[in-house]
């Protein structure tokens, strides 16, 4: 039974095609297609996997976040976090919540924040008397823009799908098994040239740099601004793709290029997938970080911008710009960020009611747990870092409609306040549900006091099935664990539910979001093979690069601490072959 508690990834040798399992290549001349798990072709060591939290834990029955939580050390921030419905912004002093406001999101996005901006600034508890002084040293800011560009199909750059692999790979050009609506708008050029590695990091024929050359020429007669370049094996071995970058920047500067293996994992068609949506919202991106600095100008604040990403950290803005797709499902990833930071706990199942839908994912040491399969985002297959989320259509602004009563997944989303029932409206949705069930006080409720006690009763329902039914499929324990319930409709969320040992609210549970966006912290992240080294000097090796990353993307180098850490010994390649995955994060430099 649960309770509810309420707390403050050159030979004569045929070619390799990226896809199948290579472990399968070694005993047969067909070409072997990069995909599946090479782990599975050797019955050799266990893969080695340890997940560290930046500072132990507090000795107590359940992991908690609050003594390591990256706020307590810092400064003063502001967080805002941009939805479908409303934009949130808080200002945290430390660990504490000074202010937080709520506004409805615009059409014009950069307009929202300005206002949101306004609204909290304007708080006497923003600048105490006497000191003036006490500014934010940081502003961190979760955008939906590059998601809904490409659900939108808009904004979008036209894009050169660079492929290096043949003759390999031929068959599956780029833009293959995209949407046709969503290809015809970012499709610029397709190029596909001779170069690429085997599965065992061995080149399958020498880069056809005279073919790169064209290629780049030809972009710049043709005016395209961004491409993607994607080989064959590249996370195994990079060589091709940085050579071609260069070339390419060298026949047609200005040009942006997005390297496949900075993005994805093994896997040539989503990994290509992920650096072609990439390439076409790097101009978005950077229009993006021009309007918010402009923004953040105009409401007379000089502290440095970040965005934030899929992982629960964030990134400068200058150097997000970069890397847009980072920031797709940001949103839901501030929530759980902020539900660990307000709870105190570091292991639980988080529910997300926004106005629009209801996101649940799961939290491990603190963050979010990591999506181990293809994600598809506007139709586009992909696999690259994100979140394992379930989203409902299920929110405040959500449709009721027949009988029996179907909740969603249409929403007023942002005009609720002037659709809804109890607002003077005409629509019936989940919120004039609530507050008939007495569930909420919102609103006039004398607007709703003629809807059927039955229809009432079967919409409320309705609601608790699906939550339960989602809650029941992001579990991967069989214990009861604790839900931390936030987000502005988080009042739909039932006060008992099976699997559940109880459901914890939290105060600011309604910008939990905002909160998760301005304790972020900076991450970097490595995920590579390597070879002739010992396990030790590999993990060390790749700790360096992780760590490298993540001062260039803003962290301070002596607040780094790993968060993550797997080894996977790959007996099918030569060399004492390791693939190493290691995580840090750290403090903002400066902040």
């Amino acid at each position: 039974m649960s309770r509810v508690r309420r707390t403050k990834a050159p030979r004569t040798r045929r070619p390799t095609v990226e896809g199948r399992s290579p472990a399968k290549a070694s005993r047969a001349r067909r070409p072997t297609v990069e995909g599946r798990s090479p782990a599975k072709a050797p019955r050799a060591r266990r893969p080695t996997v340890e997940r560290r939290s930046p500072a132990k834990a507090p000795r107590a029955r359940r992991p908690t976040v609050e003594r390591r939580s990256p706020a307590k050390a810092l400064r003063r921030r502001i967080g805002i976090d941009v939805g479908g419905t409303n934009t949130d912004a808080v200002l945290l002093d430390g660990p504490r919540v000074v202010h937080a406001v709520k506004t409805p999101t615009t059409a014009d996005v950069t307009a929202g924040i300005t206002t949101a901006l306004r609204e909290l600034l304007a708080q006497p508890a923003a600048t105490p008397p006497g000191h003036p002084g006490l500014t934010p040293a940081a502003i961190m800011i979760g955008t939906t823009h590059f998601t809904n560009a490409v659900v939108q199909r808009r904004d979008l750059t036209r894009v050169a799908a660079i492929r290096i692999g043949l003759p390999a790979s031929a068959s599956l050009p780029p833009f293959v098994d995209w949407p046709d609506d969503l290809a015809a708008l970012v499709r610029g050029e397709v190029v596909m040239v001779e170069g690429g590695h085997e599965y065992d990091g061995r080149p399958i024929v020498p880069l056809d740099e005279r073919a790169i050359r064209d290629a780049g020429r030809r972009l710049r007669e043709a005016g395209i601004t961004s491409a993607a370049v994607t080989s064959v094996f590249s996370p195994l071995n990079a060589e091709c793709e940085q050579r071609a970058a260069a070339i390419l920047r060298e026949e047609c500067p200005g040009l942006a290029v997005t390297q496949s293996h900075e993005l994805g994992r093994i896997g040539l068609l989503e990994r290509e997938n992920a650096a072609l949506l990439n390439a076409a919202l790097v101009d978005l991106a950077r229009r993006t970080t021009r309007a918010f600095t402009e923004a953040l100008r105009a409401s007379g604040l000089t502290a440095p911008l970040y965005l934030t990403q899929n992982d629960g950290t964030v990134m400068l803005a200058a150097t997000a710009e970069a890397f847009p797709v980072y920031s797709f499902a940001s949103g839901p990833t501030n929530s759980m960020r902020g539900a660990a930071f307000l709870s105190g706990l570091a292991d639980a199942i988080v529910i997300d009611v926004g106005g629009t839908t209801t996101d649940i994912g799961s939290l491990r040491h603190g963050f979010p747990r990591e999506a181990n399969n293809v994600v598809e985002v506007g139709g586009v297959r992909t696999l690259f870092r994100m979140p394992d989320l379930l989203s409902l259509g299920l929110g405040g602004g959500s449709h009721v409609q027949g009988e029996p009563p179907a909740v969603g997944p249409r929403s007023v989303g942002y005009r609720l306040v002037e659709q809804s029932r109890v607002f003077g409206g005409a629509t019936l949705t989940a919120t004039d549900i609530a507050v008939a069930a007495g569930l909420v006080d919102l609103g006039d409720r004398r607007r709703v006091a003629d809807l059927p006690a039955g229809q009432v009763t079967a919409a409320v329902a309705r609601m608790h099935a699906m939550i339960e039914e989602g809650v029941d499929r992001m579990k991967t324990d069989a214990r009861d664990e604790p839900l931390i319930a936030v987000g502005g409709g988080c009042f739909l969320v039932p006060e008992r539910l099976p699997g559940v040992s109880e459901v914890v609210h939290v105060p600011h549970q309604a910008v939990a979001n905002a909160v998760g966006a301005a304790i972020a912290q900076v991450s970097g992240e490595v995920d590579q093979i390597f070879q002739n080294l010992s396990r030790e000097a590999a993990l060390a090796q790749a700790r360096r690069i992780a760590e490298q990353r993540a001062v260039s993307a803003g962290a301070a180098a002596g607040s780094l601490a790993v968060v993550e850490s797997e080894d996977l010994p790959l007996a099918y390649l030569p060399g004492n072959s390791l693939r190493v995955r290691v995580r840090v994060v750290g403090e903002l430099a400066g902040a």
